[in-house]
C-alpha cells in the first residue's frame, strides 16, 4: 500500500505547519523497519505533485519495499523550507527546482552532481528537448535532469475579437515593433472597450471608465517578464544578460528594451492594459479572461488546458507576435531540474526515482493531465495528442519547439536577492514614480548583485 502524502494534505502543510514543525518531519530517505525505504521528493506545483503520483505507483511496484513520499509546498515558502531543510540535515532527497536558486544551492554545495550516476547508467542527455544546460554548474558537472519546459502564448476571448471584426488568421499573424506597435498595438486599441461601449480607438473613449482592457497586464515587476513583455523585446534580438549563461549584467540601458518597456507603459497610460495593482488581491489570467475584463493576454503554456476548458467562453491560443522585421518570433523558455540533495543518506535510490521521472515513460503517463509540459519530445508529443482527443490544442506550443522559436532562459546567480532589488524598481517605473533613467539604476544594481556568489 503506497504510503503518499495526499494533495490536500500537503497544501495544508504548506500553509499551516511552522518552519521547525516542517524541519523536524521531513526524513531523508531513511530505512525503516522491514527494510522498506523512503524517497522523499518535493514540489511546489501542486499540479505536478498530482501528476507524478501515477509514477510514483508504477516505480514502486518495480520496487518492492520502496515507498516514494512526494510532497508540496506553496512556492512563497517552498525555498526557505529547503534552505531550513539543508541546515538541518533534514531535506528531501530529491526535489524540483528553480534556475533562480541553482547557483546558490551549488556554490553552497547542497546539490548533488550526477554525472557519475549518468555516466554508469549511459543515461542519454539528448533525450530532452531543452533545460540540459541550464544545469551545468560553472565547475562543468551536471547537477539536474530537466523536468519540464515552459513557453508564452497569446490566450483570446473568440468571441470578443468577432465582434471586434477579427478571426483566428489575424491574430496569428500579429506584428509588433516598439515604435507603434504594429498590427499588435492596433488590435489591443480596438478591442478596448469603456463602460459607454466606445473602443479605444474611437473618439470620445473614456481611459478611465473602462470595461474590457484590449490587452492583460502586460507591465510586470518581475525583472524576467517572460509571460509579458519578454515576447515582444526578445524579438528585437535584445536578450537579459551579457552572456546567455552566468551573466555579469542585465541589459537594461540598451535601447532595444527601454524602447520596449516605453511603449509598454504607453498602454497602461492611454487605458489599453490595466496598471500593476489594478486587480486587487490574487486575481489569475484565466481569472480575468473568463470575466470579460481583458480580450487577450499572454500567458504561460501550463495554463492551457484551464484557459480552454473555461465554461461559456470560447478561448483561442494564438503564437506570441512576430518582431519589427516580420518574420521573427522569439519565446523564453525556462526549464525547472530534478535535484539531489548531497545529503540525502540514499543517493542510489534518489537517482532511480530521479532518473525514472526523466523516463519517457513516466513523463508520457504524468503529462497527460495537461497542466505542464514534459522535458522529452516523446513525452510531449504523447501529452499533445491526448490532449487533443479532449479538445485541448497545443499545436502553438509545440510549433515553436519544432521551429526553434524557443530559446533558454539564462542561467544567473543570486537570484532572489536580484529579485528583490529589482521588482520595487519595475513597479516605480510602470507607476510613473521613475523615469527612463531608472533603468540605469537596474544595470548597475545587477552587475552589483551578479558579482557576489
Amino acid at each position: 500500500m503506497r504510503k503518499v502524502m495526499g494533495l490536500r494534505k500537503a497544501v495544508a502543510l504548506g500553509a499551516t505547519l511552522t518552519l521547525a514543525a516542517v524541519v523536524s518531519a521531513c526524513s531523508s530517505g531513511s530505512s525503516g523497519g522491514g527494510g522498506s525505504r523512503t524517497v522523499n521528493w518535493w514540489t511546489w506545483d501542486d499540479k505536478q505533485a498530482a501528476a507524478y503520483e501515477a509514477c510514483a505507483t508504477d516505480f514502486e511496484k518495480a520496487h518492492p519495499g520502496v515507498t516514494v513520499k512526494i510532497s508540496q509546498y506553496n512556492v512563497a515558502d517552498y525555498f526557505t523550507k529547503l534552505t531550513a531543510g539543508f541546515v538541518a540535515g533534514s531535506a528531501p532527497d530529491a526535489f524540483q527546482n528553480s534556475v533562480q536558486f541553482f547557483q546558490a544551492y551549488a556554490s553552497q554545495h547542497q546539490l548533488m552532481p550526477l554525472d557519475d550516476f549518468i555516466a554508469k547508467d549511459k543515461f542519454d542527455l539528448s533525450r530532452f528537448s531543452v533545460g540540459v544546460d541550464a544545469w551545468k554548474f560553472t565547475d562543468g558537472k551536471q547537477y539536474a535532469l530537466p523536468l519540464d519546459w515552459a513557453a508564452t502564448g497569446i490566450y483570446y476571448d473568440a468571441d470578443a475579437l468577432a465582434k471586434a471584426g477579427y478571426g483566428k488568421k489575424d491574430v496569428e499573424s500579429l506584428t509588433w515593433n516598439p515604435d507603434d506597435g504594429g498590427t499588435l498595438g492596433r488590435m489591443i486599441a480596438h478591442l478596448t472597450i469603456d463602460t459607454k461601449g466606445r473602443r479605444g480607438d474611437q473618439p470620445g473613449f473614456d481611459k478611465a471608465h473602462v470595461k474590457t482592457y484590449g490587452y492583460g497586464q502586460v507591465a510586470a515587476k518581475d525583472f524576467i517578464g517572460q509571460t509579458t513583455w519578454s515576447p515582444l523585446v526578445d524579438t528585437t534580438g535584445w536578450r537579459l544578460g551579457d552572456k546567455p549563461t552566468w551573466p555579469t549584467v542585465f541589459n537594461y540601458t540598451d535601447p532595444r528594451f527601454v524602447k520596449t518597456m516605453d511603449w509598454i507603459r504607453s498602454l497602461t497610460n492611454k487605458g489599453y492594459a490595466p496598471k500593476i495593482g489594478d486587480f486587487a488581491g490574487s486575481v489569475s489570467d484565466v481569472d480575468l479572461l473568463s470575466s470579460g475584463k481583458v480580450a487577450m493576454e499572454s500567458a504561460g503554456s501550463w495554463e492551457a488546458a484551464t484557459f480552454v476548458k473555461i465554461p461559456h467562453l470560447k478561448v483561442g491560443i494564438a503564437p506570441t507576435p512576430y518582431g519589427p522585421d516580420g518574420r521573427t518570433r522569439a519565446v523564453l523558455s525556462n526549464s525547472n531540474g530534478n535535484n539531489i540533495w548531497a545529503g540525502t543518506r540514499n543517493p542510489d535510490l534518489a537517482w532511480q526515482w530521479v532518473s525514472y521521472m526523466g523516463s519517457e515513460s513516466c513523463q508520457s503517463k504524468a503529462s497527460q493531465t495537461g497542466t505542464f509540459f514534459p522535458s522529452i519530445p516523446a513525452a510531449m508529443d504523447s501529452s499533445a495528442k491526448a490532449l487533443a482527443a479532449k479538445g485541448v490544442d497545443l499545436s502553438v506550443f509545440t510549433d515553436m519547439l519544432k521551429n526553434k522559436v524557443l530559446y533558454p532562459s539564462p542561467v544567473y546567480g543570486n537570484g532572489a536577492a536580484l529579485q528583490d532589488a529589482l521588482e520595487p524598481m519595475f513597479e516605480a517605473y510602470f507607476a510613473g514614480q521613475k523615469d527612463d533613467s531608472v533603468f540605469t539604476d537596474m544595470r548597475d544594481k545587477s552587475r552589483t548583485l551578479l558579482a557576489k556568489s
